[in-house]
């Protein structure tokens, strides 16, 4: 029987340390194939999605990481808000005909607050938005309270 190499150990007539890496990982590989470590990996069978940021131009990279960190640039996360405070505001605006006065009291009290927090978050995403297509009116705080005193009353709030 012939003599053989051990894979794992250098070569003697190569003078190189890269086939005994290549080696090792090739056998990590292998090991990992074998234990069934890449069995439920996405896309498995498909073709890779590739995402396309060229519009995304110098920032197209910083998107990525951030979207890679599941975080989204600040702009987005503030519209997030916005839009959370505008639900809460239509959920007030279901409620209003349902509250006693003093409940009204405390919803137009609610409804001021929502409001200001609203406008700070709009005026947050119209600051940092790449472009005025993503920018938001900001709330008048007279028409809102014009709609909960109709909703209030039973009327629409629209």
């Amino acid at each position: 029987m012939a003599w053989q190499r051990d894979p794992e150990r250098p070569d003697p007539a190569e003078r190189s340390r890269r086939k005994v890496r290549e080696t090792l990982v090739e056998r990590q590989i292998r090991d990992a194939i074998d234990d069934g470590r890449f069995d439920d990996l996405p896309h498995q069978g498909e073709r890779l999605p590739i995402e396309d940021d060229a519009l995304g131009g110098e920032w197209a990279l910083a998107h990525r990481m951030l979207k890679n960190a599941g975080v989204a640039p600040g702009w987005i996360e503030a519209d997030k808000q916005a839009r959370g405070w505008l639900a809460e505001r239509e959920r007030l605006l279901e409620r209003a005909p349902r509250l006693s006065p003093l409940g009204r009291h405390q919803g137009r009290e609610e409804l001021r607050r929502i409001v200001e927090a609203a406008d700070r978050a709009i005026l947050r995403v119209n600051i940092e938005a790449p472009t005025d297509r993503q920018q938001r009116r900001l709330l008048d705080i007279d028409v809102e309270m014009a709609r909960f005193e109709r909703a209030a009353r039973g009327g629409r709030s629209g």
